[in-house]
C-alpha cells in the first residue's frame, strides 16, 4: 500500500497495480478499496489502476470538516501522483463524486460512471429526504449500526437480510465506516442530476448501467437507474450511454473490465 498526502494534510492509502494510462477507482457508499479491488486486478492487464479507500475508509485518513471539495482534492492527489492526468472511473455514489471532480476541472482523461443512484421521480425525492434526514440524526447521536441499518433499509433491505448482515464479520467495518455515509449523501446533494455542473465536462464519459438491474435492484426497482443515466448522458456533451446486458447493481469486474479497457483506450 502506498500514500498521497491530501491538500489539507489528510493521509490517503491506495493500492497500485498494473503498467500503462492510469486508471482511479472511485468507491461508493459503505464500502472501503477492497470493494474495488477484483476490478483492479482485471484491468491490471491493461492500465495502471490506482484503488484507494475515500476519506474516514480503510487506510485513509478523516480530516474534519468534511467537504466535498476535500474528496476532490484527494483524487487531485492521486492524479498527481499518476504523472498529472488518469481516467477515473465511480460506481454508485462514488459516481456521483467522480462527476463532481470532472466538473471541477480536474485533469482527468476519459470518465466513466455505473448506476449512479440520482432521484428522478418525486417518490424517490421523498425517500431520498426523509433518508439523510434521518442519517443525520442518528450520527449526530453517534449511533453506529442504526444508520447501516438505515441505508440497508432505505435500499430496500428486507429484515432477514439486515439481520445476517448483522450477523457477518463485516458487521464491524460497517460501523467503523458510519459516518462515511453522510459523505455519500453529501456527493449526492439534493439527491438529484446537478444537470448544470454536468454540462461543464468536456471530457469523453461513459455512463453505464446493468441490464439486469430493474429486475434485481431491491430498492429502485424499475427505471430508477437508468433514468438516471439517460439525466447524465444527456447532461454532458461527450457522453455515451451503455446498458451492460446481464449485470446488477453488484457488476462483474470480469464484464466491466473489457468495456473500460475498449473505451479508455479508444
Amino acid at each position: 500500500m502506498d500514500r498521497v498526502m491530501s491538500k489539507d494534510g489528510t493521509s490517503i492509502g491506495y493500492e497500485r497495480d498494473g503498467s500503462g494510462p492510469a486508471v482511479i477507482l472511485v468507491g461508493g457508499g459503505a464500502v472501503d478499496r477492497s470493494e474495488n479491488t477484483p476490478l483492479a486486478t482485471e484491468l491490471a492487464s491493461w492500465f495502471t489502476v490506482y484503488n484507494y479507500d475515500r476519506r474516514g475508509r480503510g487506510d485513509s485518513g478523516d480530516t474534519q470538516p468534511y467537504a466535498v471539495a476535500r474528496e476532490i482534492e484527494d483524487i487531485q492527489a492521486l492524479i498527481d501522483a499518476a504523472g498529472g492526468t488518469a481516467h477515473l472511473y465511480g460506481a454508485s455514489s462514488g459516481g456521483a463524486l467522480a462527476l463532481e471532480a470532472a466538473a471541477a476541472g480536474l485533469p482527468v482523461g476519459k470518465l466513466a460512471v455505473y448506476e449512479v443512484p440520482y432521484s428522478m421521480s418525486e417518490p424517490a425525492m421523498q425517500r431520498w429526504r426523509a433518508y439523510v434526514e434521518s442519517l443525520q440524526a442518528l450520527l449526530a447521536e453517534d449511533r453506529r449500526s442504526d444508520p447501516f441499518e438505515l441505508f440497508m433499509r432505505t435500499a430496500g433491505a428486507s429484515d432477514e437480510m439486515v439481520a445476517s448482515a448483522k450477523g457477518s464479520p463485516v458487521w464491524a467495518r460497517c460501523q467503523a465506516i458510519a459516518p462515511t455515509l453522510a459523505y455519500d449523501a453529501a456527493c449526492l446533494g439534493d439527491g438529484t442530476p446537478p444537470t448544470a455542473r454536468l454540462a461543464t465536462i468536456t471530457r469523453p464519459t461513459l455512463v453505464a448501467t446493468g441490464g439486469a438491474s430493474p429486475d434485481s435492484f431491491v430498492g429502485g426497482g424499475g427505471s430508477f437507474f437508468d433514468d438516471a443515466a439517460d439525466a447524465i448522458a444527456t447532461a454532458i456533451p461527450h457522453a455515451q450511454r451503455q446498458v451492460v446486458e446481464g449485470q446488477t447493481h453488484m457488476v462483474d469486474p470480469k464484464t466491466l473490465a473489457p468495456i473500460f479497457h475498449q473505451f479508455f483506450q479508444q
